[in-house]
């Protein structure tokens, strides 16, 4: 979707449609005014029926017939005011497009719409932008490989009020835009076949990532893993017919760097479950396992595009889990590259053993913070629900608050979980130094536990297992069944403030 930014009346805008917000409580809302006096009161007369309520999801089709240069117009409900946050922002923008996509226009106009609340709160307008075309982008994304016709979405034009605001819209759009790409290259990551999906092709798209927007990326192979001493992520890879691969991206700004910043994304690009092989029902999904890799890959997307002043590591061990007479198998012991012996109990818990070696490869670049996304566990799931929210869980408190307030701004859901040191009991293995499966209960605490055995700097870990694949339609409009691209807003977000959330 195209978006652009300019000043102008949206009484005197040229359009296919214009598209106007209205309030329950059904005021027509200030920067509506001078449209609906065009109008003859015609949008006042519509609110005063009671015929058009205002509620988040509700639109109502105007034909001006001539009065006015647009087309159409559309009134779309913005909810209630107390209520109209970025996150609202974003979810009118895509029931904006959603209905706008209907018409089959070539091109739509809006307004800042709901600015006359919402400036009253620390919102800033280049934040609203950037929400709006965020939600705008999201909602019109299609899986590149569907069978259905291919349409261009209308363009966008946002009008200001201010020519003074331009630069700072214009800023917002680009910023939003780019991370509106990196959420929809994560989502058709996950979407695809893992034949399609393999190791291989995530490096692919690394490297076409690094080459276009100038940042450095290396694809390791087998041999460089076993050169690190990474026993634990070779472990996994022992059956997979797919050779695995090391993805390692670095963003380094121009200037000096304010700090370095480690991210570490789950590979596993198709999960069997191994030798302690799955129930065969919804294994397909199983496609999805790498949807931390896909967030970080898609995280590296946007920062190279919107260049912050801070250092950024991408880390994505990639590799099937399948079951094969060379996989691993329950019970043995295989070392990590920093030299702590693992006990295998379950082959199906094997994203913290990938997680293990790149959590230890981390430490070379003497991070100020790492964070980790992974798929990892059902158990997640079973403790938070299935698309509430992904379980954070810190050795830091700065860094925890720090990624609770870009969860809060991009409305990408946290929620903080205790390393309560009685899990570590039951990691305690009789043939090696930890046991990377705790059992049954408390499955979420352990797992995470069993990665901070690999980590002596800040670091957080987050398990998007409930989050990052949706079955039915996602509760956000702007994000389709299917791939959700979860974790992209709000590592990005987390990235580009980071020294701000120190300050």
């Amino acid at each position: 979707m195209k978006v652009s930014v300019k000043t102008g009346a949206i009484h005197q805008a040229a359009a296919d449609v214009v598209v106007i917000g209205v309030f329950r409580d059904v005021l027509v809302p200030d920067e509506a005014k001078s449209l609906d006096a065009a109008l003859k009161g015609n949008i006042s007369d519509i609110l005063d029926s009671g015929d058009f309520k205002g509620k988040v999801g509700d639109s109502l089709l105007i034909y001006p017939q001539g009065v006015i240069p647009a087309k159409r117009v559309v009134l779309v409900g913005l909810g209630e005011r107390e209520k109209y946050d970025l996150d609202a922002v974003r979810k009118v923008a895509a029931h904006a497009v959603n209905r706008v996509k209907k018409l089959k226009v070539k091109n739509w106009f809006t307004l800042v719409m709901g600015w006359s609340c919402i400036n009253e709160s620390d919102v800033l307008l280049e934040d609203w932008v950037q929400a709006f075309v965020e939600g705008a982008k999201l909602a019109s994304y299609r899986y590149p490989l569907e069978k259905k016709t291919k349409t261009t979405p209308p363009a966008l034009t946002l009008l200001l009020e201010r020519a003074d605001d331009i630069k700072l819209a214009t800023k917002a759009v680009r910023h939003a835009s780019a991370v509106a790409e990196g959420v929809m290259l994560a989502r058709t990551l996950v979407n695809h076949p893992s034949n399609i999906a393999t190791p291989t092709h995530l490096g692919q798209i690394a490297r076409e990532i690094a080459e276009k927007h100038g940042i450095e990326c290396e694809v390791h192979d087998r041999s460089w893993a076993q050169e690190q001493g990474m026993g634990s992520f070779l472990a996994v890879a022992q059956g997979a017919g797919q050779p695995p691969k090391f993805i390692e991206m670095s963003y380094t700004p121009k200037r000096k760097a304010q700090g370095t910043i480690v991210l570490v994304g789950k590979g596993i690009t198709f999960d069997s479950g191994g030798i302690s092989i799955k129930p065969s029902k919804d294994m397909y999904l199983m496609k999805g396992d790498m949807g931390g890799g896909a967030a970080v890959l898609g995280v590296m997307k946007a920062i190279a595009m919107i260049k912050p002043p801070v250092k950024i590591v991408a880390l994505v061990p990639a590799t099937d889990n399948m079951p094969d007479a060379n996989a691993y198998k329950p019970g043995d012991v295989v070392t990590a590259m920093n030299g702590v012996s693992i006990e295998v109990r379950n082959t199906d818990a094997e994203g913290r053993m990938l997680l293990a070696d790149a959590l230890a490869y981390a430490k070379q670049f003497k991070p100020d913070a790492v964070v980790d996304l992974a798929t990892l566990t059902g158990a997640s799931v079973v403790a938070l629900g299935r698309g509430m929210a992904a379980a954070l869980f810190s050795n830091h408190r700065e860094l925890e608050d720090a990624l609770m307030q870009s969860s809060s701004l991009t409305g990408e859901r946290l929620w903080p979980m205790p390393l309560f040191k009685e899990y570590r009991e039951k990691l305690k293995s009789d043939v090696a130094d930890i046991m990377h499966s705790g059992g049954r209960f408390g499955g979420v605490g352990t797992s995470a536990t069993f990665l901070k055995e690999f980590v002596d700097f800040d670091w957080a870990h987050i398990d998007i297992a409930g989050m990052s694949f949706s079955q039915n339609k996602a509760a956000n409009v702007f994000t389709p069944k299917g791939a959700t691209g979860f974790g992209v807003r709000l590592i990005t977000h987390f990235a580009t403030n980071w020294q701000e959330s120190k300050q």
